[in-house]
């Protein structure tokens, strides 16, 4: 989705002076429109073209006569655009498009907030709820013949068409007994459909709805069986979630092999044998725990005929029975238990496979900020929020500080634990954080985090000059 989507979806919704310049002529239909010296454009607004500037009597460098004065401001972020909409009284119930709800949708989850999309997305889907039933019924009657496409079946649609038109073009179809035309016509109409709900699944999946992710998946395979998104995130959450319902699991490993089949050269498609073997050999062991043990007990039995610690933890630093000296506890005084992760390393892997673009970077170093902002002003449950959207995507330094730190404020049991775990990878990036939030005006709590670090890592204590910090 684009800004400027976003920003037309606003401007339809809010019923409020816009942010054009004093004196600029208004926006509107066609019909609405009088005639205009350039074709298209609005009464008074000048005309374009190479002598534009020279034929309204403006001087090189200026803007020609009549136009209306720059204001100089630039179009608002994303951040401000939500601050705006989330000021709209009754947004959420009003009518919209569903062009106009999915794209508020896509908008609020792309900024790190997937509870307050889904219910956008709800009524996007909502607005194609016909053609999904329509093309159902039509694919049933075609049985085994395959739905052609919407230019085989000439819909005559483009990539501008509102979903609701093409739906209605698929029910004219239908009226008049073409049913292969109205199965290609609906289901063209509900390609966009499938990319929102997807992403709905993906939603209540973060907002910790697994159940009805699941459902959301299921749906999208209703109606595109070979959907990449959907069969690798449906099957994901199984094994996530249903680890000892075998019948799921077993669901999941038939669901990553369709992926395979058709998507060979995903990115994800190496991991997606991972799993699926993992899942086959789940289900063989009668469970995802009781598979799990039987490899921990192997690793048992390797590391005692080598002569090694079973846990790897134990052998850090020269600790360990092989270093002579004693295990350590994690710096920063937590043990090196189990820090319940809310998601496995698979997942996690599958996360970090996503496409790199300098748009999601932007994306994710903007959500990392917004942590460290509400960290500054003590909103530890909304920082943990935008750090557990970044965590699985961007695992480093920065994160680690931030998600450590976050939870200390919330007093989680697992804090003094990812609390080393930071220090111990990274001091001067948990030493940085004290800074930014030294410059966001919460100076207490920089001091707190100085003093933490010294005591949890003198060495680099000493070397970063902290106590100066300290006293200052």
């Amino acid at each position: 989705m684009t800004l400027s989507l976003a920003l037309t979806a606003a401007a339809l919704l809010a019923a409020e002076p816009t942010n054009l310049p004093a004196g600029h002529p208004p926006f509107g239909s066609q019909s609405e429109r009088p005639a205009a010296s350039s074709p298209g454009m609005p009464e008074g607004h000048p005309s374009f073209g190479s002598g534009a500037g020279a034929s309204n009597g403006a001087a090189p460098g200026q803007m020609p006569e009549g136009h209306p004065p720059m204001t100089g401001r630039a179009p608002p972020s994303a951040a401000e655009l939500l601050e705006q909409l989330d000021s709209m009284q009754g947004l959420r119930e009003r009518e919209k498009t569903f062009e106009i709800a999915s794209s508020l949708g896509k908008l609020y989850y792309t900024n790190g907030r997937p509870a307050d999309a889904i219910p956008y997305f709800q009524q996007a889907e909502e607005k194609a709820k016909a053609a999904r039933e329509l093309f159902l019924a039509q694919r049933k009657k075609l049985g085994k013949t395959p739905v052609q496409s919407a230019a085989e079946a000439k819909c005559g649609f483009s990539a501008m068409s509102p979903v609701e038109e093409m739906a209605a073009a698929a029910v004219e179809r239908a009226k008049k007994g073409d049913t292969a035309g109205a199965a290609a016509c609906a289901r063209a109409a509900l390609e966009p459909v499938l990319e929102v709900e997807s992403m709905r699944a993906n939603a209540l999946f973060l907002s910790g709805d697994a159940a009805g992710a699941l459902k959301t998946y299921e749906r999208v395979l209703e109606v595109e069986p070979t959907s990449a998104d959907a069969l690798f995130g449906h099957s994901a959450l199984l094994y996530e979630t249903k680890g000892e319902d075998l019948k799921a699991l077993q669901a999941a490993h038939e669901g990553f092999e369709a992926f395979l089949a058709a998507n060979p050269g995903s990115p994800r498609a190496e991991l997606a044998r991972k799993l699926g073997r993992m899942t086959d050999e789940a289900v063989k062991a009668g469970g995802l725990k009781k598979w799990q043990a039987s490899r921990a007990e192997d690793r048992n039995i390797r590391a005692s005929k080598l002569d090694l610690p079973a846990n790897p933890m134990m052998a850090q630093a020269g600790g360990g029975p092989r270093g002579g000296g004693q295990a350590r506890p994690m710096a920063g005084g937590g043990q090196a238990g189990p820090m319940a992760p809310a998601l496995s390393k698979e997942t996690i892997q599958a996360m970090q496979n996503v496409e790199r673009t300098p748009e999601l970077e932007a994306q994710l170093t903007q959500t990392v900020e917004q942590g460290e902002e509400l960290l500054a002003k003590g909103r530890y449950a909304e920082a943990l929020a935008a750090y557990r959207q970044v965590m699985p995507l961007r695992p480093d330094g920065r994160v680690r500080a931030g998600m450590a730190w976050t939870l200390m404020g919330l007093g989680k049991d697992t804090a003094e634990g990812i609390w080393g775990v930071a220090v111990g990878s990274d001091p001067a990036a948990v030493d940085q954080l004290g800074e930014r939030l030294k410059a966001k005006g919460d100076v207490k709590g920089a001091k707190a985090l100085w003093t933490k670090l010294a005591a949890s890592a003198p060495e680099y204590a000493a070397s970063a000059a902290l106590q100066a910090k300290l006293s200052q």
